[in-house]
């Protein structure tokens, strides 16, 4: 039997959740913040944009025709990160990752042998990742989908440590997928607040859990980080560099950074044949998995001939396009 072709880095839109923060105290500034970091001409492609692929983020019919054109036989299912709202109070908070993770689940049982599904948990409520996670594992799902950071927040913050060490104990899935950069009207025009935001805000995330020695006391994690891990693995021989050279960059991990790669998983979302070679290179055939960010327009319309373009050796083209996951989603 051949190994299934699985698209780790697809999503989900979730109506449901949009009306249950509609009109909430927090949503304006969170939606002019978002404006601010986009700018204004970001924000006129990007509403129809995603107003054309409602069927595919919604419909589950809409969504197994367009697998089978791309000869993607399994999805893993991820909400829309606007879903996040890491705004909200934990009373809101709550809500929301139920309702999330329920309707996610709802969609994946539509066609339970090719979707599976990640939920949502609110960074911003450390207090309540555990919970959270629980509830999503409750409902089906394998895991769950976070941002690069919550408000005040980065994911180097001790208050997560419970958070790590349950998604450790029930085998989740953790999917690091960023929603908004930091650097704000710095990358407010052409559409900078995504080519540049994205890939800094995943080096950024990746570079806290590796120095901090998240990942020294959370070995057996199960991190999948998007966009290919945005600059860091393709720049690591510098964080290497300063992690020997000075006492305030080595003084948090045990090991050289490049050496943590090894034990993430990254998607393969890189739109560059010889970066896509390079992501395997220093993370190995085995840590790669195929990704599309279907159906939005940053996403690759053919994630099989992209990964096809790289060139890799046979072995590995098996690996990264579905080999890998399917160890992951379909674990006895």
């Amino acid at each position: 039997m051949s190994t299934p072709v699985i698209d780790v880095h697809a999503h989900v839109l979730l109506p449901q959740v949009e009306a249950l923060v509609a009109g909430l105290p927090g949503l304006a500034e969170a939606k002019a913040l978002d404006a601010r970091r986009n700018g204004p001409a970001a924000l006129a492609v990007s509403g129809p944009m995603v107003r054309e692929r409602i069927p595919q983020l919604t419909d589950p019919t809409v969504r197994l025709a367009a697998m089978d054109a791309q000869g993607v036989d399994v999805q893993l299912v991820s909400p829309s990160p606007s879903h996040y709202h890491y705004w909200a109070d934990e009373e809101t908070a709550e809500k929301l990752y139920r309702l999330a993770n329920e309707a996610t689940a709802a969609h994946c049982r539509a066609a339970p042998g090719r979707l599976r599904g990640l939920g949502l948990v609110p960074l911003q409520h450390p207090d309540h990742l555990v919970r959270a996670l629980e509830h999503a594992l409750d409902q089906g799902l394998l895991g769950v989908e976070i941002s690069s950071h919550a408000p005040g927040r980065d994911l180097s913050d001790p208050a997560y440590e419970p958070f790590w060490s349950r998604a450790v104990e029930t085998g989740a899935l953790v999917f690091l997928h960023p929603f908004g950069c930091t650097l704000d009207e710095r990358l407010d025009r052409w559409y900078l607040s995504n080519t540049v935001g994205q890939p800094v805000e995943n080096a950024v995330a990746l570079s806290h859990l590796i120095f901090s020695g998240v990942l020294d006391r959370h070995p057996g994690l199960t991190l999948i980080a998007a966009h290919g891990g945005g600059y860091l693995p393709t720049h690591i021989g510098r964080s290497d560099h300063a992690w020997s050279a000075r006492s305030d960059a080595g003084a948090g991990c045990a090991h050289p950074p490049s050496s943590y790669l090894k034990r993430l998983y990254f998607d393969s979302l890189v739109h560059d044949p010889h970066v896509l070679r390079e992501l395997v290179r220093v993370a190995g055939a085995d840590r790669v998995l195929l990704g599309s960010d279907f159906p939005f327009d940053m996403g690759a319309e053919d994630p099989v001939g992209a990964l096809r373009a790289a060139r890799l050796p046979d072995h590995a083209f098996h690996a990264v396009s579905g080999g890998n996951a399917s160890a992951l989603l379909f674990k006895e």
